[in-house]
């Protein structure tokens, strides 16, 4: 895969084709695939992709959007989640959490203090 700067670089001069910076990236193919026809129904191409991403990432100063786990949380939210488990089981070990073996059992557990 290859992607090329506009015909405006970076630093605003004009480039002619004959000395276009070229980039390449090496990913598997399935990547490649998947995130093709992502960006074909965004009405992108790879190459257009990723001149966008490297424009936002000037713009920006930083990487223009939140990385994300596999489970769709920010890498710091997934640490504190993984905190709050932690400290709810270290909890429920101390006997210091009532369980219950249904909803119907929590429900009416807690309506009877009502």
């Amino acid at each position: 895969m290859c992607a090329q700067y506009d015909t405006v670089g970076v630093d605003g001069n004009s480039l002619t084709k004959g000395n276009m910076p070229t980039i390449n990236v090496r990913t598997d193919a399935k990547l490649k695939k998947d995130a093709s026809e992502i960006l074909r129904k965004l009405g992108l191409d790879m190459s257009g992709a990723i001149k966008l991403f490297l424009r936002q990432v000037i713009v920006t100063e930083s990487i223009p959007f939140e990385i994300r786990t596999v489970n769709g949380f920010t890498v710091k939210e997934e640490r504190e989640l993984e905190e709050d488990i932690a400290d709810m089981e270290k909890k429920i070990k101390a006997g210091k959490v009532k369980m219950y073996d249904s909803v119907r059992e929590m429900h009416d557990d807690i309506l009877k203090d009502l």
